[in-house]
């Protein structure tokens, strides 16, 4: 249970801060300006990444920085996978990378949930939570490019209605796949980079790959109405990951 001693002992883990600061600012350096050198993210992109880095690292320790560069390097190869289709299509991504609302959006949740971890007397659970949700960007990101990058047509979740490659909610047996496999990576490297117990592995991959077919649901209800944008699919979806995850783990 959750209370006052666990808070008590989380402000605790604060001042234990100093000796991870240098080792966070060092690598969020070297981290955001890689990033921004080959485009993966734009310049205020950068700015973005560069606090989810430090926060990650500050809360949680480098196991959690090699889950968001095992993230980030999956989401730079597949949005440069097939890039010449995905242009003439007029679907690719901007050649500057990703802004930062689309970095919070995706990694937002994750951040969250680390410094949870360390508010409330490093409560593994939350680190679950995060892993889940950095399992759940990747695989969203990593469905949508390899899917766009193999079809022209796809498939609305809703009524499996024939749609153009790239279509809100739109899904393709190639992108689903790797979308798995891309949950699967994510997971797997948060429990050798000492994030996550073994027990948990197929939680973390379970949840995933539940935010990632509700990111389709949402795409392709709320956002084609436009009820909500990309941004706000990809918030809530990463959410929805580190929820199933907590639950499930709970019960």
């Amino acid at each position: 249970m959750l209370g006052i001693t666990s808070i008590g002992d989380g402000l605790g883990l604060f001042a234990n801060w100093e000796s991870r600061i240098w080792p966070a600012l060092a690598v969020t350096i070297v981290f955001t300006a890689v990033a921004r050198y080959i485009r993966g993210v734009s310049r205020s992109g950068a700015l973005a990444g560069a606090l989810v880095c430090f926060l990650l690292y500050a809360c949680a320790g480098p196991g959690a920085i090699v889950a968001l560069l095992s993230v980030f390097v999956l989401a730079w190869l597949t949005t440069r996978f097939g890039a010449q289709r995905k242009q003439r299509l007029k679907i690719a991504e901007k050649q500057d990378g990703r802004s930062a609302s689309q970095v919070l959006a995706n990694l937002g949740v994750a951040v969250g949930c680390v410094f949870l971890y360390s508010l409330l007397g490093k409560n593994a659970i939350f680190l679950l939570a995060a892993a889940a949700s950095l399992s759940e960007a990747a695989a969203d990101t990593v469905s949508s490019e390899v899917g766009q990058a193999s079809n022209e047509e796809a498939y609305l979740i809703t009524n499996w209605e024939k749609v153009p490659a790239g279509n809100d909610g739109a899904v393709s047996p190639q992108g689903t796949l790797a979308g798995m496999a891309a949950a699967t990576i994510v997971s797997l490297i948060c429990v050798v980079g000492g994030l996550l117990p073994w027990k948990w592995l197929g939680i973390s991959v379970m949840a995933a790959v539940l935010g990632m077919i509700a990111d389709s649901y949402l795409g392709a209800s709320l956002q084609r109405r436009g009820m909500l944008n990309n941004d706000s699919v990809n918030f809530l979806s990463t959410l929805l990951s580190a929820v199933a995850a907590f639950g499930i783990a709970s019960a």
